[in-house]
């Protein structure tokens, strides 16, 4: 049972009574080291209000649930509210089961589930790096619309917009995790308002370059660093996304001297419950004959379910590969002419799926091939099409009769003579016609 906090004040409904209305609450007993209770005099029924530190100089306050009406003579609404605070505030008595969940432990849950459910734990730790120390310690039911927006506006100069939408996009997913867990959270308008994505974001990113950079930027990548160039050369024959890549086991190389292909790891993006089954599915993807030749040299003597793709130290990518190669690919971007601050790796997979549509190659197959949908595949790069299809488009321009003359140019696929003859009849019928009177 709570032990009562003494507060002349406040523990008596004639001293309660007393009080002016006001909008500020009182100031109460401490309860604990950075939690107390306060008391708001309104016109009718007064209320507990607990108020706790953040940790970090700052304080949260929170309505106990327990509407007041003057309460009794001999305390015992006081000692409620004091046992109600606590439970609020620190999961009463020491114990956090009850203890209102922060943005910090919202996080820290949504981690753990996504590690349960097979899928990448670093979608719960990007979002930590650009938060403040007070937004952290913040109790998620008493997050606003409001200061969301603020802290993602104040992410815009520091990290591009598109980089903003998919940190925002992970902690909405967290925060709505710890509101299925917490009846108490009800202010779910706080994110999906304060956290909308920002519009034309993704424009940007989508980089098409063209076959001779691809391979320029192939080429570099081996004159730095041979297994990153085999994880390079892998990305630009097969337009995979680099966590697909450097999941490939040995035994996912399929040798053969005319027709070498890949069974390529799904990504099994979008959650879902089978999150897990799908990464374990494979597709075919066709290979080069130079790819395979380099890929069966670092594949000869090992074990079937040894990863195919190593680092130069001989351990594995990892799950999240772009924190251990972004320095080096930003130098070979620099080094083919690119800006890196433009250009990703992500550029080899943009590019793989452009030469295709653009090799008359069905958007069903495309789709198929890079581990995709048709309607991404329309949403993301029809718009980029018309700008690298010249020589196609050029083809079926239509071609005008020439104009009457004595210097006749040949159109392509007829004859001088088959067009000279079209001018002769042109001519005659034109000598037929009346003259109009000047």
């Amino acid at each position: 049972m709570a032990r009562k906090v003494r507060h002349s004040a406040l523990e008596s409904r004639s001293a309660r009574l007393k009080l002016q209305v006001r909008r500020k609450p009182y100031s109460g007993p401490s309860l604990a080291r950075g939690v107390s209770l306060l008391y708001r005099r309104n016109k009718g029924s007064g209320a507990w209000v607990v108020k706790t530190s953040n940790g970090h100089g700052a304080y949260w306050t929170k309505a106990s649930g327990l509407p007041m009406h003057y309460g009794d003579a001999n305390g015992k609404d006081v000692l409620q509210a004091q046992g109600v605070a606590k439970q609020l505030a620190r999961g009463g008595d020491g114990a956090g089961d009850n203890a209102p969940i922060t943005v910090d432990v919202a996080l820290k849950d949504y981690k753990r589930d996504l590690e349960a459910r097979g899928a990448n734990p670093y979608n719960a730790e990007s979002p930590r790096v650009h938060l403040t120390a007070v937004l952290l310690a913040k109790p998620v039911l008493l997050l606003t619309a409001t200061e969301l927006r603020k802290w993602r506006d104040g992410l815009l100069g520091k990290i591009k917009p598109a980089t903003i939408n998919r940190v925002c996009r992970c902690l909405c997913a967290a925060l709505e995790q710890a509101r299925q867990h917490d009846e108490r959270i009800q202010n779910r308008q706080a994110w999906e308002v304060g956290l909308v994505g920002l519009p034309d974001a993704q424009e940007a990113r989508n980089v098409i370059l063209s076959d001779d950079k691809v391979r320029d930027f192939v080429s570099t990548a081996y004159a730095h660093d041979h297994q990153l160039e085999l994880l390079v050369d892998t990305l630009a024959v097969t337009g995979a996304r680099p966590s697909q890549a450097v999941r490939l086991r040995v035994e996912d190389f399929h040798d053969d001297p005319l027709r070498p292909k890949l069974m390529m790891p799904k990504s099994a993006k979008g959650g879902g419950r089978n999150r897990a089954k799908k990464k374990h599915e494979r597709y075919s993807v066709p290979t080069t004959v130079q790819l395979a030749t380099n890929l069966r040299q670092v594949a000869k003597g090992r074990a079937d379910d040894a990863p195919l793709l190593l680092q130069s130290d001989g351990t594995p990518w990892g799950a999240n590969p772009g924190q251990t190669y972004h320095r080096q690919i930003d130098k070979i971007v620099a080094a083919i002419g690119l800006d890196p601050s433009v250009v990703t790796i992500y550029a080899l997979r943009h590019s793989s799926i452009v030469r295709m549509l653009l090799q008359n190659i069905p958007i069903r197959l495309v789709a198929s091939l890079h581990n995709t949908s048709v309607q991404m595949i329309e949403r993301t790069y029809s718009k980029y099409i018309t700008e690298h299809s010249d020589d196609i488009s050029r083809k079926a321009l239509l071609r005008c009769v020439p104009p009457i003359g004595d210097n006749v140019i040949a159109i392509a696929g007829r004859s001088t003579e088959t067009v000279g003859r079209a001018n002769e009849l042109a001519t005659a019928e034109s000598r037929r016609q009346p003259s109009v009177a000047s």
